[in-house]
This record gives C-alpha cells, sequence and structure tokens, in this order.
C-alpha cells in the first residue's frame, strides 16, 4: 500500500527561488472530493497521473498514483468536480532534502506553500529561512479545497 507523509508550510519572501533544481507546471482537477477518499487528475508537463488518495491522519494518508495518457487526463480534467488547479512546481533541495514549493496561478495566485514528504511524521529535518507557519492540518490549504474555496476569495 502507498503512503504519503507530508508536512506542509506556508512560504515568506522570495528566498526559495535561490535553490530551485527544476521547475514544472500542474493542471489538476478533482473526480471526488470527499474528505475520506480524492480522486485527482494531473497532467504535469507532458505527463499525466491519476492518484487516489485516503483519510489524513496527522500528516499521513494512503496515496496511490497511477500514469495515465495524457490524452486520457485531458478529458478527465473536463468531469471535475470544481474549478482547475493551476500551479507551478519548483523542486528545491535544502541540507539534502527536496522541498516542492508550488507557486499558485489564476484563483489561487498569491498563494505559495512549501511541502516536504518524510519517512516518518516524527522525522527531523532542516527548516530553510524561506519557510513560514505550518499549515499541515489546516484543510483552506489542501489543493482539493483550493479548486472550490480559491485563496482570492478569503479576503
Amino acid at each position: 500500500m502507498g503512503i504519503e507523509i507530508e508536512r506542509k508550510f506556508l512560504v515568506s519572501g522570495d528566498g526559495w527561488r535561490q535553490p530551485v533544481e527544476r521547475q514544472i507546471r500542474f493542471s489538476q482537477g478533482y473526480l471526488s472530493r470527499d474528505p475520506t477518499r480524492t480522486v485527482r487528475v494531473r497532467i504535469a508537463g507532458e505527463r499525466a497521473f491519476l492518484t487516489i488518495k485516503g483519510a489524513t491522519r496527522g500528516a499521513t494518508r494512503a496515496e496511490f498514483e497511477y500514469e495515465i495518457p495524457l490524452a486520457d487526463a485531458q478529458a478527465l480534467l473536463a468531469l471535475s468536480d470544481g474549478p482547475v488547479v493551476e500551479k507551478i512546481r519548483h523542486l528545491c533541495l535544502f541540507e539534502g532534502m527536496s522541498w516542492e514549493v508550488d507557486e499558485f496561478l489564476g484563483a489561487n495566485a498569491g498563494l505559495v506553500v512549501a511541502e516536504i514528504e518524510l519517512s516518518d511524521e516524527g522525522q527531523v529535518f532542516a527548516r530553510p529561512d524561506w519557510l513560514g507557519a505550518e499549515v499541515t492540518g489546516d484543510g483552506r490549504y489542501v489543493n482539493a479545497n483550493l479548486a472550490v474555496r480559491p485563496f482570492t476569495s478569503w479576503g
């Protein structure tokens, strides 16, 4: 069974732009946004994926991801439950750990979030100086929720 252990943080300033290894544009939509299971279709550059995630407990949840044909993903995006989330993912290395910094576009413009995947919830990691408040448990920052309640509507 696939497991994802991930912590999420707001990003402050532009210091994160220095260690960027590569970046890729994402378009993703949700076929199910049920909190106990989400089903996401994602186009990442020229590749596409179908992902099923279970309920989050702490920073852990079941995750299953499968590569699918790009044409299938484009058709599935049209079936999304809510608008498509657009973002640019920047991969940054910091003290041996890989950070994914998501710079959101469109209705979520202005939101920049950093995620780190861990081998266990108690894993210790160095925090870059551009890391802001942790939002791991804050449902507003879950991509499935950003699709229907975008950052620019928070007021």
